[in-house]
């Protein structure tokens, strides 16, 4: 079984999008070395405020892990209050 987790990062304005350009290659680099992480990956779309993101991990557990190194990182601290969407499910 596998925990996935896909949806958007919308931000509501450049200086957001910015912030997140600066920060997203450190937060994708840690999260991919992440034991339990299958794939990370965090695209632009069109919109230049918005990015597509599909995650999976080898279990609930190894998601919960992400989330807590997420939680205290400085990824969460400078992207604090962006507007995220998700959805996740097991397989």
């Amino acid at each position: 079984m596998s925990f996935h987790l896909s949806g958007r990062l919308i931000c509501a304005s450049e200086a957001e999008a910015a912030r997140v350009r600066a920060h997203l290659p450190k937060h994708i680099r840690l999260t991919r070395a992440e034991p339990g992480c299958l794939s990370f990956a965090v695209e632009p779309t069109p919109d230049p405020l918005i990015w597509q993101i599909d995650e999976a991990f080898t279990d609930p557990a190894a998601f919960a892990a992400h989330q807590a190194r997420t939680a205290a990182s400085l990824w969460a601290r400078e992207t604090a209050g962006i507007r995220r969407d998700y959805r996740s499910w097991e397989t």
